[in-house]
């Protein structure tokens, strides 16, 4: 079949990459990609939320399946678009409909549907500007720190968490009154810090069965020791150490289950991946932070190359409604990517630096993150630029064949931490 995946990072690269070892698979387009993805694949310049050159790629290019891979498109209703369409409707959709989207594209939403089907999770409150003093009296009555939530999608980078009350307040007032995060923080939610560790949980489902796949712990922070800005990911590791058979079970019963019943009781049509942003608190409890509808990135770069199940048939499978019949078989090597960004990265950095020394990899996947090709070169398009993966008996060899490669390419103020993976040995 012909498939086309929408996006341009390193999660699709991964996807293309898996796609691509399947007998299944006999061509594949990336929308817009990026220079990883046009080694393997055929890249066709078009916006993530351009629906219209999207339908006239699907129709021009023969697709019969779309693999959905940022949020923003999901968000927008790209599932309800093609398959709305009385041109498009033999095409199958690897990403949920607009509602059930609503999960990662509204932080309240989440947060209520959590609620309703008794989902553990922090206390929270939703909070506009027409009710921004009892949000500042709410915040009064929580310890610190004090954790504000845009509402919306603000590129991961909508979220802060902060030691100070009096500062809280002034972030939260600026949020609203002076949209910090444009129409992303028209609402925002405060809500009850969570300690513990954090985990990533990734489900496939076709809205009533579902898998459980490889989980991973990512590194948001830019800076060593977990400090600094917010990022989309600086490296993840999979599986995690803690996250024992009895861990994942908990997660099962009190998380994964209750989601797949409250997406069938409110009639979300939802075939694609469920990312559940997880605290375990000390006690080995989990706790809901946040849903995502789609893979994670960077943790798609350490996930998808430990499924050795065809992705085209699992795809496939969840399309028909019959994920149940699968075995997803997952290679029990840990795998570890440490994530190259331009620096300045997550505010201002330059575009357009020559990448160096990809070839010189060896036994390693470098997945192309913001890149792009230009007269036979690869540049840097992104913050993010390149994730270098490993798998490896243990996570510490892993970990230590990435930091070999990464050595081998350079690019003008190139960065990244060199302590991924620390925090669990």
């Amino acid at each position: 079949m012909n498939i086309l995946i929408i996006g341009s990072g390193g999660r699709e690269h991964a996807f293309a990459r898996q796609i691509m070892q399947s007998d299944k698979c006999k061509s594949l387009f990336v929308a817009p990609g990026n220079a990883g993805t046009a080694s393997i694949a055929n890249n066709l310049n078009l916006a993530v939320d351009d629906f219209k050159g999207i339908e006239k790629a699907i129709l021009e290019h023969d697709i019969n399946m779309v693999v959905v891979g940022p949020e923003l498109p999901l968000v927008k209703g790209i599932t309800n678009y093609i398959k709305g369409k009385n041109n498009l409707k033999h095409v199958k959709v690897i990403g949920p409909d607009k509602k059930a989207a609503q999960l990662e594209g509204s932080k309240a939403f989440a947060k209520d549907f959590m609620e309703r089907y008794n989902i553990p999770t922090a206390a929270y409150k939703a909070f506009t500007k027409e009710t921004v003093d009892q949000g500042e009296a709410f915040l009064e009555t929580l310890h610190a720190p004090y954790v504000l939530k845009a509402d919306g999608l603000a590129a991961g980078k909508g979220v802060l968490i902060i030691d100070s009350l009096a500062q809280a307040k002034k972030e939260f007032r600026a949020m609203l009154m002076e949209e910090m995060f444009g129409e992303a923080s028209n609402t925002v939610v405060i809500e009850e810090f969570l300690t513990g560790i954090e985990l990533s949980v990734f489900v496939l489902t076709d809205g009533e069965n579902y898998k459980i796949l490889p989980n991973a712990k990512d590194y948001k922070r830019i800076g060593e020791g977990d400090t600094g800005l917010n990022t989309g990911g600086m490296g993840a590791i999979s599986p995690v150490p803690f996250a024992t058979d009895e861990l994942i079970k908990k997660v099962e019963d009190r998380i994964v289950k209750p989601t797949i019943k409250g997406i069938q009781e409110e009639n979300m049509d939802f075939v694609g991946f469920i990312f559940l942003g997880l605290m375990i608190n000390d006690a080995g409890d989990p706790y809901m932070i946040e849903y995502n509808v789609r893979m994670g990135d960077p943790e798609s770069e350490v996930v998808l190359p430990r499924i050795q199940t065809d992705l085209v048939e699992m795809f496939e499978a969840s399309a028909s409604h019959r994920l149940n019949e699968i075995e997803v078989k997952i290679d029990t090597q840990s795998a570890a990517t440490v994530m190259l960004v331009s620096g300045g990265y997550p505010t201002d950095y330059e575009k357009g630096k020559l990448i160096e020394g990809i070839d010189s990899v060896r036994d390693s996947i470098v997945y192309h993150a913001g890149t792009i090709l230009k007269d036979g070169d690869v540049l840097t398009n992104g913050g993010r630029v390149i994730a270098v993966t490993s798998l490896a008996d243990t996570f510490q060899e892993a970990i230590k064949k990435s930091y070999q490669n990464v050595d081998k390419i350079t690019f003008d103020r190139m960065y990244y931490r060199s302590d991924i993976g620390t925090d669990l040995l």
